[in-house]
């Protein structure tokens, strides 16, 4: 995931703003205690997150992978007064963790957090949404992207994570793991899109940005 130089990345923190208290804290706890803790958000890119959240002011949110809570928390400092974030994972042995800081972020009434596989929640979700986080089982990806489109407001935001996957994707086809060959087919698929706009953020390890027209 570590495509700049530490002193870039270091300028980059020091000219940002800060995490919060909780979110500082669920960061920490979360490289102590969880495994792969590399799949939290972290600092920048819940930053990023954040100021994305915060410049649509959505009223409905969707992300797909939950996690420890990190980006979900971050998304949700954008909601509209009334708005909702609908976060879903399939691990149920994060879900203390998780609702622990949700609440102590002061956001867990703004949250429907969902325990389940988001192959068979999402089609039962009876809403539509103007910002969706993808950041779930690569493998699946194109399939997330296909369920949640019609589920997209026309001018929304899907965002997509770690589509540039530690820089693998620039391996060759020969040679890329089943993760790797789906992030690639995902990133081919969403280039010749039509029906959207699309940006592809070399922040951290990649953020796909495509707005529905």
């Amino acid at each position: 995931m570590d495509f700049l130089d530490k002193a870039i990345e270091d300028y980059t923190i020091q000219h940002s703003n800060e995490e919060s208290t909780v979110l500082a804290e669920l960061n920490r706890e979360t490289n102590l205690k969880v495994m792969m803790p590399r799949m939290l958000s972290g600092h920048i890119q819940g930053r990023v997150l954040s100021t994305f959240s915060n410049m649509l002011k959505p009223n409905r949110i969707l992300e797909i992978g939950t996690y420890t809570g990190y980006s979900a928390i971050c998304l949700c400092e954008g909601l509209s007064e009334n708005g909702l974030l609908y976060t879903i994972d399939i691990n149920e042995e994060l879900e203390g963790m998780v609702r622990t800081y949700f609440e102590k972020a002061g956001c867990s009434n703004k949250i429907k957090y969902i325990i389940g596989n988001a192959i068979d929640v999402i089609p039962s979700l009876d809403e539509t949404f103007d910002l969706i986080f993808i950041d779930a089982d690569k493998v699946n990806y194109s399939n997330y992207y296909d369920l949640v489109f019609d589920k997209t407001n026309k001018g929304g935001y899907i965002i997509v994570d770690n589509v540039l996957w530690s820089g693998k994707v620039l391996d060759e086809l020969s040679k890329m793991d089943k993760d790797t060959l789906a992030i690639d087919n995902f990133n081919k698929k969403i280039k010749t899109d039509t029906r959207v706009e699309k940006i592809l953020f070399p922040i951290r390890d990649g953020l796909f940005v495509i707005r529905k027209l």
